[in-house]
């Protein structure tokens, strides 16, 4: 199961089921109050109601467990399912929660997405013409990704229209709920942080993380931004592969696509 940021939806993951779908059977949902995913019933809706939604979509599959993916919001949701007892693996790509609430980054990371939000709304009716540079949508990708000008003009609006129909986006900020600690880890755990992440800077948030989950597989994506799907989904999608594969008891190592320790 892959489990997109917040502000996204299963179209951040669009070039990298593909890649897995030969080794596993894959689901990308869009989570709840997200453009295309349930509405929230409750409001403010908070994390445990979509972590909730999560966990429900699994008991209506059929599915106890399952290998768990996860991008920033997404990586959060999955350590808490994981803690749930409802994860096989989980490979968290810079996931929220690893800050200290009401802290200089926190309140850094939230005003950087509500003005990207402002800038999306502003922009939204001349951005067909605008996404057609690769300069711009280098710019306007710049907080989360390292190489804006991969994504095409088509995705990009795709992101943009996905980021303005977020209902809960407002709810979601205002919790600004810590990850408490997996220690020691429910299952095998990668933490995978990217290596030029903006959003979630590696030297603060990434090493919060290791001290979270003590334990955790640890590697660096190298030359990828806050969302790393974005600039190289092989490189994503080969994480998880070996993130998967530490279940088995496989030597992690063999595969791995950065630097772990």
């Amino acid at each position: 199961m892959l489990l997109h940021g917040i502000l996204g939806s299963e179209r951040m993951w669009s070039r990298v089921v593909p890649l897995l779908a030969d080794h596993h059977d894959v689901i990308a949902p869009t989570m709840l109050g997200h453009r295309g995913g349930r509405a929230a019933s409750v409001r403010p809706a908070r994390l445990e109601h979509v972590v909730d939604d999560m966990r429900r979509l699994l008991d209506e599959l059929g599915i106890e467990q399952a290998h768990l993916a996860g991008n920033s919001l997404g990586g959060r949701v999955a350590l808490e399912l994981a803690r749930l007892g409802r994860a096989r693996t989980v490979c968290a790509l810079s996931p929220s929660g690893t800050w200290q609430a009401g802290s200089e980054d926190h309140r850094r990371a939230t005003a950087n997405l509500r003005a990207t939000v402002r800038a999306s709304r502003r922009s939204r009716r001349v951005l067909p013409v605008l996404v057609r540079s690769g300069r711009f949508r280098r710019w306007a990708l710049r907080d989360t990704a390292a190489h804006g000008e991969r994504v095409s003009p088509a995705e990009l609006l795709g992101l943009t229209d996905d980021l303005l129909g977020c209902t809960v986006v407002e709810d979601l900020f205002g919790e600004a709920a810590r990850l408490a600690p997996l220690n020691p880890p429910p299952c095998p755990i990668t933490l995978a942080w990217a290596g030029r992440d903006r959003v979630f800077p590696l030297e603060i948030n990434g090493a919060r993380a290791r001290e979270l989950i003590g334990g955790a597989r640890w590697i660096v994506l190298e030359d990828v931004g806050h969302v790393p799907m974005l600039d190289d989904p092989q490189l994503i999608a080969q994480t998880i592969l070996t993130a998967t594969a530490t279940e088995s008891h496989e030597n992690p190592a063999a595969a791995n696509p950065g630097h772990s320790s």
